[in-house]
């Protein structure tokens, strides 16, 4: 090899390491800008978790209903419902195939906000997504609605009962094992006991851990119906290319949960008024 040649693979390595993540990053096309915010085929927010479009259809405090959830259930199952139904074949006891379930998660996602990753202060990823990046590149970047989306449709591919459960500042998926014992905590929602807490945001949380600061706080909870949502035809709009890049880790308090945090403290606000 010349050295000539020798010096312009060297510069070149040296771009490489320099260039930003997001510049070599995979980039989707399949939405479109209204608003400042961003929206994807099926016409919901991906940038916005409150109201009518927001992916997690936020009005109160626990009322709710994380509508991205449909885009990957019913006649939208795909990539992430498959899973669940090829550990449901693999594993024919349910406690350990509710267990292979958590750990795939957990250790196929890698904790990342979406300012890092996105560039937006949120954007939130569907259940194929995020099932798609780990077959192609062997795991996904995501934060706790992203994990816990991804939890919840595996685990009703896998023939589970699941939820997602929202606080004021995150959110986590919930598995029915009425007879689990490994948990720290068994949740009893509308006097039915049996549901447990799939935290998979840490790297070493087993299944059933729930975090202290949460046990016997005011929760919403919903539990996951395999119906899909309809793809509509997006307005007559350019598309806008969503970058996705690498970024750094750790853990962020979102804008969808300081809204969360601001609607609880407004009505505790109203209770402590009514006394």
């Amino acid at each position: 090899m010349s050295k000539h040649l020798r010096v312009i693979l060297f510069s070149v390595a040296i771009l490489l390491v320099m260039v930003p993540a997001s510049a070599l990053a995979v980039s989707s096309t399949n939405f479109y800008k209204q608003g400042g915010e961003v929206f994807d085929d099926w016409d919901i927010c991906r940038t916005n978790a409150v109201g009518e479009d927001g992916f997690f259809q936020v009005y109160s405090e626990t009322e709710f209903c994380p509508i991205i959830l449909g885009e990957s259930l019913g006649e939208n199952t795909d990539k992430a419902y498959q899973v669940g139904q090829q550990l449901a074949q693999d594993y024919a006891d349910i406690h350990q195939r509710a267990e292979k379930i958590f750990v795939f998660a957990r250790g196929k996602v890698k904790y990342t906000s979406d300012a890092d990753q996105f560039g937006f202060p949120e954007f939130a990823q569907n259940a194929d997504e995020l099932a798609a990046t780990i077959e192609d590149e062997g795991f996904a970047y995501g934060d706790c609605e992203d994990y816990a989306v991804l939890l919840a449709v595996m685990y009703k591919g896998a023939g589970f009962r699941s939820a997602i459960v929202l606080a004021s500042d995150h959110t986590a998926a919930l598995v029915y094992l009425p007879k689990y014992n490994k948990a720290n905590k068994i949740l009893s929602v509308n006097d039915e006991p049996g549901w447990v807490w799939a935290e998979a945001t840490g790297g070493n949380n087993p299944l059933g851990w729930m975090p202290e600061r949460y046990i016997g706080k005011r929760l919403g909870f919903y539990e996951v119906e395999d119906e899909a949502i309809i793809a509509v035809e997006p307005p007559d709009k350019p598309s806008t290319t969503v970058t996705k890049g690498g970024g750094s880790t750790g853990i962020h308090i979102s804008p969808f949960f300081s809204v969360l945090a601001m609607m609880w403290f407004l009505s505790l606000f109203r209770r402590r008024r009514r006394r």
